[in-house]
């Protein structure tokens, strides 16, 4: 009898400890995305998933293919799963606002990533200096054209020129063409350029861009001086276009994120300026910053700013913690200093079907 409660009560003990062996599982972190078709999502997905398992954190990744209620509904679902902090890249950052509130009042740390989430409830929002962004890119087509200076460009003969902004659901794209307006409205107002077109790009999308592009031409029969585009996606896209009429190389365009497409671009002629944005710099920052917001750790850096400057929203309330990192303008004359020497994209993805003048290799690790 003795032997036969003791081997039920060691039969106990060692599902008790079973039991409590997974209740003492890893921390779990959920990435949600908002799409994998931009180029950079899913690298920043395979680092960020590395740096936190190398913390000893679960990660839980979810992409959502351009869909709002998708990715809502995934953000919940991880809530579910007892995630305790969250890293966003919100499609539509006023409707993922439902879902961060939500995990924040189950006691889920969130950071906005590289976009915002309109809502006063994230913990924090991690940037680039993305009205910087817009200005650069701006500022690229303008110096292409001479302007100012060229007196090539009256009120009788202005620079005609293409407005392309980004998903008009992104605060980013918001807040870029707030940054092209800042250089071109003196110019505008001076009535030496005139904008011919200004469209908005559903999901940054390529395709959109380039289709978008077709109808301008045509509208315009072929008759503009400069596109500022937004990144560099939507200005090869729209290159694709420009292409087929000759005006590739002609038409100055800008772009951003140095993608090694618009690179081979810039370095071909075709594409004038992007704008670096090193993502090498924010992946582990949201990493470490989450990992801090878990542990209850300060964290340095972050300055507070009122949700109505953040968006141009004067209805919005509330303050964001954020963090934006410097860019930077690329060109023809620095792409090899700044973009391949420093590893950010491939030797031989950048001089991909180049031939002449190359210069010297670069190998990376």
């Amino acid at each position: 009898m003795f032997r036969k409660i003791f081997f039920v009560l060691m039969l106990v003990l060692l599902a008790v400890s079973v039991i409590g062996c997974k209740g003492k599982g890893k921390t779990k972190v959920g990435i949600s995305f908002s799409d994998f078709a931009t180029e950079r999502w899913k690298n920043e997905a395979d680092l960020m998933t590395k740096l936190l398992n190398d913390k000893g954190y679960d990660v839980i990744v979810q992409e959502a293919n351009h869909d709002v209620k998708l990715q809502n509904d995934q953000i919940d679902n991880m809530v579910t799963q007892k995630v305790k902090g969250l890293i966003i890249i919100a499609e539509d950052g006023d409707a993922a606002a439902t879902a961060v509130d939500k995990a924040a009042k189950a006691g889920v740390k969130v950071i906005a990533y590289d976009r915002l989430i309109k809502s006063a409830n994230i913990a924090a929002y991690i940037s680039f200096n993305n009205t910087e962004v817009g200005r650069q890119e701006a500022l690229g087509v303008m110096t292409a054209l001479g302007i100012p200076g060229n007196a090539k460009w009256t009120k009788d003969n202005p620079a005609k020129i293409v407005l392309s902004g980004g998903s008009p659901t992104d605060n980013n794209a918001h807040l870029v063409r707030a940054g092209q307006m800042e250089i071109i409205q003196p110019y505008i107002d001076q009535g030496i350029i005139k904008i011919v077109a200004d469209q908005w790009v559903d999901n940054w999308d390529p395709a959109t861009a380039e289709k978008m592009m077709e109808n301008i031409l045509t509208a315009q029969q072929n008759n503009f001086d400069g596109v500022i585009a937004s990144n560099d996606g939507t200005a090869l896209g729209e290159l694709q276009a420009m292409k087929a009429q000759g005006l590739a190389g002609k038409v100055p365009i800008s772009g951003q994120d140095a993608t090694a497409d618009g690179c081979n671009s810039i370095v071909k002629g075709e594409q004038t300026v992007s704008v670096y944005k090193d993502i090498r710099l924010l992946s582990p920052m949201a990493v470490d910053m989450i990992d801090k917001l878990i542990k209850g750790q300060s964290i340095s850096g972050l300055k507070g700013y009122k949700m109505a400057d953040l968006t141009g929203d004067t209805t919005k309330t509330g303050e964001v913690q954020c963090l934006f990192l410097p860019v930077q303008q690329v060109n023809k004359d620095n792409v090899y200093d700044l973009i391949v020497k420093s590893c950010f994209q491939p030797y031989a993805d950048v001089y991909r079907d180049i031939t002449d003048n190359l210069p010297a290799k670069v190998t990376c690790p």
